[in-house]
């Protein structure tokens, strides 16, 4: 990998990142394939227009790290704290990735895509999660309180648990399917 702080159009294929190789740069229009960053603290990196293909984040440390239009397929996120990622022209989606017990606590993620996610346990908690769209994700043990899920779509996702008394749901799309998560705490039989 070059030494440059600035890396532009460039494809990384099966690399194994270490944390002197990934801190304090910035990456533009880049594709990483097969590529792990589990061992990473990404302190000071950027990543803008860059595509992630079967890359593993699994407890990676990213905190600091710029999201800015990222776009992740088929990446393992098991138990990263995003929380602490920048939040200047924050931009990522994710695409048939793992992202069981990630933590997005108090992040604003308007209008971003989970597509086809396994999301079991992730904390939302106090999360801007206004129009954002969860198609076909499974959400279970998912943490929604104080967060706004105002004009989310959450009709083809399964297994959530949301209280409407704690959770901003304001023209939030539901599948009638969808209703016995809204309705857990109430003890009502939704058949």
């Amino acid at each position: 990998m070059t030494h440059s702080d600035f890396i532009f159009n460039t494809p990384f294929t099966n690399q194994l990142f270490s944390e002197s190789e990934i801190k304090y740069k910035e990456f533009e229009e880049c594709t990483f394939t097969g590529c792990d960053f589990s061992n990473c603290n990404f302190s000071g990196v950027v990543f803008t227009d860059c595509i992630f293909y079967n890359c593993n984040f699994k407890e990676a440390q990213i905190n600091y790290v710029g999201l800015r239009n990222a776009v992740f397929n088929h990446c393992d996120f098991t138990d990263v704290n995003f929380a602490m990622t920048d939040q200047l022209l924050f931009e990522f989606h994710f695409n048939d990735c793992v992202l069981d017990y990630a933590k997005f606590y108090a992040l604003k993620l308007k209008k971003m895509t989970f597509t086809n996610c396994s999301m079991i346990a992730v904390d939302f908690m106090a999360t801007n999660l206004t129009e954002v769209l969860f198609d076909n994700c499974n959400l279970h043990q998912a943490v929604f309180t104080d967060a706004i899920a105002e004009k989310a779509d959450f009709l083809t996702s399964y297994n959530f648990t949301i209280d409407p008394e704690k959770t901003k749901l304001r023209k939030a799309q539901f599948s009638k399917e969808g209703l016995k998560g809204l309705l857990q705490k109430y003890e009502i039989i939704v058949r």
